[in-house]
């Protein structure tokens, strides 16, 4: 778990930033909840607030927001200050992520 995207995940975890990234051509603005492995391969879910997705419009709030995205798919990582998002289904079991290395802390 040492790829830049992974370490500049974890931190805006760590940090409560907000994350943009271009991912399956899309760029996403979104929050990162969780990171750690899937199957063995880094992974991390997030809550998108803003930008496109392939599967519809960006409803904010909506518990539909979730993304489990494998990090190496992730392309042009910036991370910034600003509003957390979160759903408030927050608090349902996940399941993108097997081996959590860190979790924001509610």
């Amino acid at each position: 778990m040492s790829t830049t995207n992974y370490t500049t995940i974890r931190n805006a975890i760590l940090n409560k930033q907000q994350v943009v990234a271009i991912y399956q051509g899309h760029i996403r603005e979104m929050c990162p909840h969780v990171i750690g492995l899937k199957n063995g391969k880094e992974q991390a879910l997030f809550y998108q607030f803003g930008g496109t997705s392939s599967s519809g419009q960006i409803t904010p709030g909506s518990p539909k927001n979730w993304r489990c995205i494998p990090v190496d798919g992730l392309s042009n990582i910036s991370t910034r200050p600003g509003l957390w998002h979160s759903g408030n289904n927050h608090s349902v079991q996940q399941t993108c992520v097997d081996e959590v290395d860190v979790e924001v802390s509610a």
